[in-house]
């Protein structure tokens, strides 16, 4: 059975850090790209941040040079360092795990962060 959880989501102000993780079971890890997305409450989910299989990494302009996508395929988890947080990064972030052109595509549950003085 395929999981994804992630962790590290949480309260921090304006200016903050965090680091979120999502752990990988089930699926060969570093046959996979893995992205991370986040939903803002009424709007869309968006990608954040994506690296594939190969390492090679790509972000969204809104968090360019703030976040950091990484991923430890020892340890079959990958990262996202959140620097510099804004009140609009407010939103619920989830981890996907895809091989492109295949049926394979997972989701975690997500984790929420909350950018708030």
């Amino acid at each position: 059975q395929v999981q994804l959880v992630e962790s590290g989501g949480g309260l921090v102000q304006p200016g903050g850090s965090l680091r979120l993780s999502c752990a990988a079971s089930g699926i060969i890890f570093s046959r996979y790209g893995m992205d991370w997305y986040r939903q803002a409450p009424g709007k869309q989910r968006e990608l954040v941040a994506t690296i594939t299989s190969a390492g090679s990494t790509n972000y969204a302009d809104s968090v360019k040079g703030r976040f950091t996508i990484s991923r430890d395929n020892a340890k079959s988890t990958v990262y996202l360092q959140m620097n510099s947080l804004k009140p609009e990064d407010t939103a619920v972030y989830y981890c996907n795990a895809h091989i492109i052109g295949t049926h394979y595509n997972y989701w975690g549950q997500g984790t929420q962060v909350t950018v708030s003085s």
